[in-house]
């Protein structure tokens, strides 16, 4: 089911005199800018019909469906149209590399940009999925007592190596804490949002 804030009846078609309103795509997880297409009421009825992100190709005239070719499907998640209603932000799970040239994304940012969110979502899948011989699932099974002593101990040992001057290791040792908290959040419902919206609280 793909979640969207608006109807397909109050979107400015007639805006731009090709009829066509261009569409963002942004990772559903890491919430890395992937792409930007064009739709038309046919590509934008079909993506919601299949699930998978179809566009308007401006070139050869007619629809086409990420991935068709590539096996690289965009599955849509979220939709939303901007104040004007004439453009679109939509969230998607890549299959596999965005990008023609076989990057994840077709602009030249960090591939590393919004990691820690999909390291949560690989975390949800091992509590979910429960692969055997996993560590994430081994804390899970040893419960919140557990996974909150380690990230007590991995702060210490963030703290140590800081306080040392050793960079490195101190980077090393807060990647240890962060997985953990990570782990820590997942097992009690709660997510990165939920710290950000607490930050946010108390930013204003």
């Amino acid at each position: 089911m793909i979640k969207k804030d608006f109807d397909i009846q109050t979107l400015d078609f007639d805006k731009n005199p090709d009829g066509l309103i261009p569409v963002i795509v942004q990772d559903n997880a890491t919430l890395k800018v992937l792409m930007l297409g064009y739709v038309d009421r046919e590509a934008l009825d079909r993506t919601l019909e299949t699930g998978k992100m179809t566009f308007f190709s401006r070139t050869r005239k007619c629809l086409w469906t990420k991935g068709e070719t590539s096996g690289n499907f965009l599955a849509v998640r979220e939709m939303y149209a901007d104040c004007d209603s004439d453009t679109i932000l939509v969230k998607a799970v890549p299959s596999g590399p965005v990008c023609h040239t076989g990057s994840l994304s077709c602009f030249r940012t960090d591939d590393d940009e919004g990691f820690i969110r999909e390291l949560q979502e690989v975390i949800r899948r091992r509590r979910d999925e429960r692969p055997e011989g996993s560590y994430t699932v081994r804390l899970f099974d040893k419960g919140t007592n557990k996974i909150a002593q380690k990230v007590g101990e991995e702060a210490v040992e963030t703290v140590i190596e800081a306080v040392d001057g050793n960079d490195e290791a101190m980077i090393y040792e807060a990647s240890d804490l962060i997985y953990h908290l990570l782990v820590l959040l997942v097992h009690k419902g709660l997510s990165i949002s939920d710290l950000e919206k607490e930050l946010v609280r108390r930013h204003k």
